[in-house]
């Protein structure tokens, strides 16, 4: 499944084709299948490689914001006897914070590679 996080539109090329923000991580998007205009600044929601609908600032930023505490709370997360993750360690035996800098580097090569969601290319 591919969750579409609001992005942020930071820019356009005669193509097309828009850089967009998610978090953090830049990609390139198509733009073609927008029913309507999108500028520089704008928030679009993207699936398979596609800008598929613009989304309002506001909305965009409100869960942009629930996001980051979801992965506050997975940070967070308390074990059974009450150590948190980063007392326990992984089963790899990583720390919570190697563990994090392991998977998220995997996850941004991934986004960066455009294998994220495999069903996604930029024509």
């Amino acid at each position: 499944m591919c969750l579409s996080i609001p992005s942020k539109v930071v820019s356009i090329d005669g193509d097309h084709v828009a850089t967009v923000d998610t978090m953090g991580v830049t990609r390139q998007v198509s733009l073609d299948l927008m029913a309507e205009p999108v500028a520089i600044g704008d928030y679009v929601l993207i699936h398979v490689g596609y800008a598929m609908s613009r989304i309002d600032e506001e909305d965009a930023l409100e869960s942009l914001k629930l996001y980051r505490k979801i992965l506050e709370l997975m940070d967070a997360d308390q074990g059974e006897e009450g150590e948190s993750r980063s007392e326990r360690g992984s089963p790899g035996g990583l720390s919570v914070a190697q563990e994090r800098e392991h998977l998220g580097g995997e996850r941004q090569q991934a986004v960066e590679a455009g294998d994220n969601c495999p069903e996604r290319s930029v024509p």
